[in-house]
């Protein structure tokens, strides 16, 4: 697991956030909608605390439990080991039943993040029980960062980041922003509000960051809850596709949605703003769409 405090600046932004949907949607497809909602709620600040009085061996065991139990790993031992490493941690991704996770040396004086960096490597070993994988280490340790906030354990991720004038910490391949906008999906997925837990205020700040890009995507066109400009864009585009429907449906930079000429009339196709499937829909005025895949209810306009 990638560690900034190692020397690495905090990238900042959105800049894997295709991959970040990309792996949301592989999660409903591979758990499906009651798979997905089987881990709820998220796995409480209790259950990961870690004091300074605490045994240091002991703890990380009782940690690595409870991201077990939250996680419904069957039969699955964690045995968590500390040495100097480059990286903040890593897991041997056996055929179990023990799984044998080190953990990066400085972790013995900032046991506060024991819990963050095991979600991650437990993450590993329940996708890798899924069998489910990204090609490539920066895709699949984002799917496995994403997955690990999605399901709950990953809200410790972000409340590891901390940055001031003169040092920084971050774990994980997300950017803090990406982190909270995958907590922010899973928040208005599961009706929970993790900003209670944060410790962090850079971690909070990074939140309401990625809060505010999710919400955007709940308020895109042709959702009714879209605002005026974007209505306007679509009524302009709309009128496009019914006088040319032999052209093809190109949206132009950062549209939402793309035009399709059918045997059965114009439809329009976007992302379901919870699990990002492609849905398409007849373009006929109101109409009450259901996602497929994670059971949205879709209002639109078309």
């Amino acid at each position: 697991m990638a560690d900034s405090s190692q020397g690495s600046p905090v990238v900042h932004g959105f800049p894997h956030l295709d991959t970040v949907r990309s792996a949301i949607t592989a999660l409903y497809r591979r758990l499906s909608y009651d798979g997905v909602h089987r881990f709820a709620p998220s796995l409480a600040p209790a259950d990961a605390a870690f004091a300074d009085a605490d045994d240091l061996h002991l703890g990380a065991q009782r940690v690595a439990r409870a991201m077990v139990q939250h996680l419904r790993l069957p039969d699955a031992r964690m045995i968590v080991a500390f040495r100097a490493m480059e990286h903040a941690g890593s897991v041997e991704l056996a055929a179990g039943p023990e799984y044998f996770i080190e953990l990066n040396d400085r972790f013995r004086t900032h046991r506060r993040d024991i819990g963050a960096a095991l979600s991650h490597e437990v993450m590993h070993v329940l996708l890798h029980r899924l069998g489910l994988e990204f090609p490539g280490t920066r895709d699949n340790e984002i799917l496995t960062d994403t997955a690990a906030a999605y399901l709950g354990a990953g809200w410790l991720l972000l409340d590891a980041f901390r940055e001031d004038a003169t040092s920084s910490q971050k774990l994980g391949y997300l950017t803090p922003e990406e982190f909270g906008y995958v907590l922010a999906k899973r928040a208005l997925a599961f009706d929970e509000d993790p900003s209670p837990w944060f410790t962090s205020p850079q971690a909070y700040t990074a939140y309401t960051k990625g809060r505010a890009q999710a919400l955007r995507e709940s308020a895109q066109p042709p959702l009714t809850a879209a605002g005026w400009a974007g209505r306007r864009r679509y009524a302009k585009d709309r009128r496009y596709a019914q006088e040319h429907p032999g052209a093809a449906p190109v949206p132009g930079p950062g549209v939402p949605y793309a035009f399709e000429a059918g045997g059965d009339g114009l439809r329009v196709a976007f992302a379901c703003p919870t699990c990002h499937q492609r849905n398409r829909v007849p373009v006929r005025g109101r109409v009450r769409a259901r996602c497929a895949l994670c059971r949205t209810v879709l209002d639109c306009t078309t």
